[in-house]
């Protein structure tokens, strides 16, 4: 449920739509989305259908068309403003993407069918890839029109990403290429163990300095215990989890931070037993052999 390309040519739609609900921290696949959209081979998904799903998650999907360019750019920028991510259909209204930032005049956009899925567009290229020829209404001087669909959410929104230009560039380098592609995964995680940001938090931290605090306990109990496990393969994945949570501003009350760092060493445990692996423990045929090396570990220590 991260950030990867559509796998033929008629699911940019629900693509579309997943990224900006993604932007709104709510998880939902594509899958989903296209169940109720039905994108059909031939045609994709029309602005209907797409706002039907929407509405399937507690979105509104309104269809809002300028014949400027200039103003058009105006109305974009003024939902991104509002941190609503917008959704375009360009290349002749043969695509859809999904717009989730701007920074003076690059454009933060999730497009499908590009790989990475993150891509920052300069105001010319957008402009005229979205632009819409209307030659039916007039073969001789068609319209220029110019589409867009802000995904309104019907509820409050706690958390939303926000994808600097930095933050985008970031995620488009090869090594951070996992990153985004388990997006989801990492945020649902978040979820359960940060909160947003609020007042009623007294002493509250960052992940940032949550980790500055508690980075090398975990590392070095994680890589003690696994063996087989490098300490920089455990920093890096602790460097997602900060980049994540710090993308949606989400905190760690002080009231949760010794549940968080239970969290932290459980997940970060299961991502090293599911990425290096783990043999028999406890009971096992192996258990004399195992006792054994472990105790000769923890004299070495002492």
């Amino acid at each position: 449920m991260g950030f990867y390309p559509q796998p033929n040519d008629w699911t940019c739609g629900p693509f579309a739509l997943k990224h900006a609900l993604v932007t709104l921290g709510r998880l939902c696949d594509e899958d989903q989305i296209a169940s109720i959209a039905h994108p059909h081979w031939w045609s994709g998904t029309d602005e209907v259908r797409l706002a039907k799903a929407a509405r399937e998650f507690d979105c509104d999907l309104p269809a809002i068309r300028r014949r400027d360019p200039d103003l058009a750019r105006g109305a974009l920028v003024r939902y991104l403003r509002d941190r609503i991510p917008v959704l375009l259909c360009v290349d002749d209204w043969g695509h859809w993407i999904t717009v989730v930032n701007h920074e003076s005049n690059r454009f933060v956009v999730l497009d499908s069918n590009h790989d990475p899925v993150l891509n920052v567009v300069e105001w010319p290229r957008l402009r005229n890839r979205w632009c819409y020829l209307d030659w039916e209404y007039d073969e001789d001087n068609p319209p220029a029109l110019y589409d867009l669909h802000p995904v309104r959410p019907r509820f409050r929104v706690p958390v939303t990403a926000q994808f600097s230009v930095q933050r985008a560039q970031f995620l488009r380098r090869p090594e951070n290429e996992s990153l985004a592609l388990h997006w989801d995964e990492y945020l649902e995680d978040l979820l359960e163990i940060c909160a947003p940001p609020s007042s009623r938090f007294l002493g509250s931290m960052t992940m940032g300095e949550f980790l500055r605090r508690h980075q090398e306990l975990l590392m070095s109990r994680v890589t003690y215990w696994h063996g087989d496990v490098e300490r920089d393969q455990v920093a890096r994945l602790l460097r997602n989890f900060r980049f994540v949570a710090e993308t949606y501003g989400l905190v760690i009350p002080a009231s949760a931070t010794r549940r968080a760092l239970t969290d932290m060493a459980m997940l970060v445990a299961f991502w090293v037993a599911s990425a290096a692996g783990i043999g028999d423990l406890y009971g096992s045929q192996n258990a004399r052999s195992r006792c054994r090396r472990r105790r000769r570990r923890a004299r070495s220590r002492w």
